[in-house]
Protein backbone atom coordinates (compact mmCIF):
# COMPACT_ATOMS: atom_id res chain seq x y z
CA UNK A 1 0.00 0.00 0.00
CA UNK A 2 1.72 3.73 -0.90
CA UNK A 3 0.64 7.00 0.46
CA UNK A 4 -2.73 7.05 -1.04
CA UNK A 5 -5.58 4.62 -1.54
CA UNK A 6 -4.57 0.86 -3.40
CA UNK A 7 -6.41 1.27 -6.46
CA UNK A 8 -5.28 -2.13 -8.94
CA UNK A 9 -4.61 -5.11 -8.41
CA UNK A 10 -1.08 -4.59 -10.06
CA UNK A 11 0.35 -2.43 -7.30
CA UNK A 12 0.95 -4.40 -4.05
CA UNK A 13 3.64 -2.74 -2.86
CA UNK A 14 4.86 -2.91 1.11
CA UNK A 15 3.87 -0.18 3.12
CA UNK A 16 1.97 -1.62 6.03
CA UNK A 17 0.88 0.45 8.82
CA UNK A 18 0.72 0.05 12.41
CA UNK A 19 1.32 -3.54 13.94
CA UNK A 20 1.14 -5.56 10.78
CA UNK A 21 3.83 -7.49 9.61
CA UNK A 22 5.86 -5.56 7.33
CA UNK A 23 6.63 -7.50 3.76
CA UNK A 24 9.43 -6.80 1.44
CA UNK A 25 10.33 -3.17 0.68
CA UNK A 26 11.62 0.24 2.18
CA UNK A 27 9.35 1.51 4.83
CA UNK A 28 10.61 4.44 6.42
CA UNK A 29 7.90 6.23 8.49
CA UNK A 30 7.27 9.15 10.88
CA UNK A 31 5.21 8.29 13.84
CA UNK A 32 4.95 12.09 14.82
CA UNK A 33 1.30 12.96 14.84
CA UNK A 34 1.26 15.45 13.04
CA UNK A 35 2.51 13.00 9.75
CA UNK A 36 -0.50 10.56 8.31
CA UNK A 37 2.61 8.58 6.91
CA UNK A 38 3.10 5.72 9.93
CA UNK A 39 4.70 2.37 10.07
CA UNK A 40 5.55 -0.18 12.53
CA UNK A 41 8.60 -2.75 12.44
CA UNK A 42 8.56 -6.76 11.24
CA UNK A 43 10.91 -9.10 11.88
CA UNK A 44 14.49 -9.01 11.71
CA UNK A 45 16.23 -10.09 8.12
CA UNK A 46 19.92 -10.81 6.69
CA UNK A 47 18.73 -8.74 3.78
CA UNK A 48 18.74 -5.06 5.11
CA UNK A 49 16.34 -4.24 8.42
CA UNK A 50 13.39 -5.81 8.69
CA UNK A 51 13.41 -4.31 12.16
CA UNK A 52 12.80 -0.92 12.70
CA UNK A 53 16.16 1.24 13.67
CA UNK A 54 15.35 4.66 14.89
CA UNK A 55 16.06 7.38 12.55
CA UNK A 56 19.86 8.52 13.98
CA UNK A 57 20.47 4.88 13.90
CA UNK A 58 19.66 4.42 10.24
CA UNK A 59 21.83 7.24 9.20
CA UNK A 60 24.57 6.21 10.83
CA UNK A 61 24.32 3.07 8.44
CA UNK A 62 25.29 5.09 5.25
CA UNK A 63 28.30 5.54 4.55
CA UNK A 64 30.37 8.88 4.09
CA UNK A 65 32.29 9.52 0.66
CA UNK A 66 33.06 12.15 -1.60
CA UNK A 67 30.17 12.37 -4.61
CA UNK A 68 31.67 11.58 -7.82
CA UNK A 69 30.04 13.63 -10.76
CA UNK A 70 31.65 13.32 -13.47
CA UNK A 71 30.23 10.80 -16.26
CA UNK A 72 26.50 11.29 -15.14
CA UNK A 73 24.00 11.76 -18.13
CA UNK A 74 20.27 11.20 -16.89
CA UNK A 75 19.87 8.78 -20.28
CA UNK A 76 22.32 6.16 -18.20
CA UNK A 77 19.10 5.87 -15.73
CA UNK A 78 16.67 4.13 -18.52
CA UNK A 79 12.85 5.21 -16.22
CA UNK A 80 9.54 4.82 -17.10
CA UNK A 81 9.88 1.30 -18.87
CA UNK A 82 6.92 -1.29 -18.75
CA UNK A 83 6.24 -0.88 -15.74
CA UNK A 84 4.64 -4.61 -13.63
CA UNK A 85 2.24 -5.36 -15.90
CA UNK A 86 3.39 -5.16 -19.73
CA UNK A 87 -0.45 -6.47 -21.03
CA UNK A 88 -1.88 -2.94 -19.28
CA UNK A 89 -0.08 -0.38 -21.25
CA UNK A 90 0.71 1.62 -18.21
CA UNK A 91 4.86 2.26 -17.57
CA UNK A 92 6.42 2.87 -14.11
CA UNK A 93 5.43 6.42 -13.60
CA UNK A 94 1.32 5.91 -14.31
CA UNK A 95 1.62 2.91 -12.24
CA UNK A 96 3.01 5.01 -9.38
CA UNK A 97 0.83 7.87 -9.99
CA UNK A 98 -2.34 4.96 -10.10
CA UNK A 99 -1.40 3.45 -7.01
CA UNK A 100 -0.51 6.46 -4.83
CA UNK A 101 -4.35 8.45 -6.20
CA UNK A 102 -6.39 9.52 -2.71
CA UNK A 103 -9.62 8.92 -5.37
CA UNK A 104 -8.60 6.58 -8.24
CA UNK A 105 -8.71 7.94 -11.49
CA UNK A 106 -10.14 6.26 -14.77
CA UNK A 107 -7.76 4.22 -16.61
CA UNK A 108 -9.02 3.36 -20.06
CA UNK A 109 -7.16 1.97 -23.32
CA UNK A 110 -3.21 3.22 -23.40
CA UNK A 111 -3.28 4.52 -19.74
CA UNK A 112 -5.23 7.49 -20.29
CA UNK A 113 -5.77 8.50 -16.74
CA UNK A 114 -9.09 10.67 -15.87
CA UNK A 115 -10.09 12.58 -12.94
CA UNK A 116 -9.02 11.19 -9.43
CA UNK A 117 -7.44 13.05 -6.46
CA UNK A 118 -3.83 12.86 -5.54
CA UNK A 119 -2.19 14.63 -2.18
CA UNK A 120 1.70 15.77 -2.75
CA UNK A 121 3.33 15.08 0.55
CA UNK A 122 6.09 17.61 -0.47
CA UNK A 123 4.32 20.47 -0.03
CA UNK A 124 0.21 18.88 1.29
CA UNK A 125 -1.27 20.24 -1.91
CA UNK A 126 -4.60 18.04 -3.58
CA UNK A 127 -4.00 17.51 -7.27
CA UNK A 128 -6.89 16.57 -9.24
CA UNK A 129 -5.67 16.03 -12.72
CA UNK A 130 -2.68 13.38 -12.83
CA UNK A 131 -1.09 15.79 -15.51
CA UNK A 132 0.01 17.84 -12.77
CA UNK A 133 1.59 15.05 -11.29
CA UNK A 134 5.66 14.66 -11.40
CA UNK A 135 7.00 11.00 -9.83
CA UNK A 136 10.45 12.33 -8.23
CA UNK A 137 12.56 9.81 -7.25
CA UNK A 138 13.09 9.91 -3.66
CA UNK A 139 17.17 10.38 -3.72
CA UNK A 140 17.48 11.87 -7.55
CA UNK A 141 19.45 10.08 -10.67
CA UNK A 142 22.05 12.45 -10.49
CA UNK A 143 22.40 11.98 -6.65
CA UNK A 144 22.60 8.17 -6.81
CA UNK A 145 25.32 8.47 -9.88
CA UNK A 146 27.17 10.52 -6.89
CA UNK A 147 26.61 8.08 -4.13
CA UNK A 148 27.82 4.66 -5.84
CA UNK A 149 25.52 4.59 -8.93
CA UNK A 150 28.51 5.65 -11.34
CA UNK A 151 29.69 1.99 -10.32
CA UNK A 152 26.34 0.59 -11.56
CA UNK A 153 25.96 -1.32 -14.66
CA UNK A 154 22.87 -0.46 -17.07
CA UNK A 155 20.82 -3.31 -15.42
CA UNK A 156 21.24 -1.75 -11.70
CA UNK A 157 21.01 1.68 -13.06
CA UNK A 158 17.15 0.84 -14.79
CA UNK A 159 16.16 -1.27 -11.60
CA UNK A 160 16.64 1.87 -9.59
CA UNK A 161 15.43 4.17 -12.21
CA UNK A 162 11.92 1.67 -11.81
CA UNK A 163 12.18 0.68 -8.28
CA UNK A 164 8.80 -0.36 -7.27
CA UNK A 165 9.57 -3.21 -4.75
CA UNK A 166 9.54 -0.34 -2.22
CA UNK A 167 7.24 2.51 -1.56
CA UNK A 168 9.87 4.89 -1.11
CA UNK A 169 11.97 5.18 -3.88
CA UNK A 170 9.61 6.98 -6.69
CA UNK A 171 6.64 9.25 -5.22
CA UNK A 172 4.07 11.39 -6.79
CA UNK A 173 4.18 14.81 -6.61
CA UNK A 174 3.46 18.31 -7.99
CA UNK A 175 5.70 19.02 -10.51
CA UNK A 176 6.33 22.71 -8.57
CA UNK A 177 7.66 20.88 -5.63
CA UNK A 178 9.95 18.36 -7.98
CA UNK A 179 11.51 21.30 -9.78
CA UNK A 180 12.30 23.29 -6.79
CA UNK A 181 13.90 19.82 -5.07
CA UNK A 182 15.56 18.73 -8.48
CA UNK A 183 18.37 16.93 -7.63
CA UNK A 184 18.97 18.51 -4.33
CA UNK A 185 20.12 16.47 -1.03
CA UNK A 186 18.36 16.91 2.63
CA UNK A 187 21.53 19.61 3.27
CA UNK A 188 20.52 21.48 0.15
CA UNK A 189 16.28 21.18 0.20
CA UNK A 190 13.46 20.19 2.45
CA UNK A 191 10.09 19.39 2.02
CA UNK A 192 7.98 23.07 2.56
CA UNK A 193 5.03 20.85 4.07
CA UNK A 194 6.99 20.91 7.34
CA UNK A 195 5.24 17.93 9.05
CA UNK A 196 6.40 15.67 6.36
CA UNK A 197 9.77 16.28 6.89
CA UNK A 198 10.23 13.72 9.58
CA UNK A 199 9.27 10.77 6.93
CA UNK A 200 11.32 12.35 4.25
CA UNK A 201 14.43 12.26 5.99
CA UNK A 202 13.50 8.55 6.64
CA UNK A 203 12.58 7.58 3.04
CA UNK A 204 15.68 8.94 1.96
CA UNK A 205 17.49 7.30 4.86
CA UNK A 206 15.71 4.25 3.78
CA UNK A 207 16.24 4.57 0.16
CA UNK A 208 20.32 5.27 0.61
CA UNK A 209 20.75 2.04 2.58
CA UNK A 210 18.35 -0.14 0.35
CA UNK A 211 20.63 0.54 -2.72
CA UNK A 212 23.97 1.08 -0.82
CA UNK A 213 24.52 4.51 -1.55
CA UNK A 214 26.97 6.64 0.49
CA UNK A 215 26.48 10.10 2.07
CA UNK A 216 28.81 13.27 1.68
CA UNK A 217 29.59 14.94 5.20
CA UNK A 218 26.93 18.24 4.70
CA UNK A 219 24.17 15.77 3.91
CA UNK A 220 25.25 13.17 6.67
CA UNK A 221 24.97 16.35 9.15
CA UNK A 222 21.91 17.60 7.69
CA UNK A 223 20.36 13.92 8.04
CA UNK A 224 22.04 13.92 11.80
CA UNK A 225 19.78 17.25 12.17
CA UNK A 226 16.74 15.79 11.45
CA UNK A 227 17.15 12.62 13.43
CA UNK A 228 17.48 14.87 16.31
CA UNK A 229 14.27 16.99 15.55
CA UNK A 230 13.06 13.10 14.84
CA UNK A 231 12.95 11.00 17.53
CA UNK A 232 10.00 8.73 17.52
CA UNK A 233 10.76 8.17 13.19
CA UNK A 234 11.72 5.03 12.61
CA UNK A 235 13.36 3.20 9.28
CA UNK A 236 12.32 -0.34 7.74
CA UNK A 237 14.60 -1.25 4.68
CA UNK A 238 14.90 -4.09 2.76
CA UNK A 239 18.55 -4.45 0.37
CA UNK A 240 17.42 -4.42 -3.33
CA UNK A 241 17.86 -7.40 -5.29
Amino acid sequence: MRRGLPVLAFTVLPLLVATVPAAAGTMPSSELPDSPYGAAGAPSSARGSLAPLSLFEAVERIPVAEEQREGYKRELYRHWNKGLDPRDGCDTRREVIISEAVEAPVVTAGCKLTGGSWLSPYDGVTVTDAAGLDVDHMVPLAEVHDSGGHDWDAARREAYANDQGSPATLIAVTAKSNRSKSDKDPAQWLPPAAGYRCTYAAEWTGTKLRWGLAADEAERQALLALAGECPTTTVVYETAP
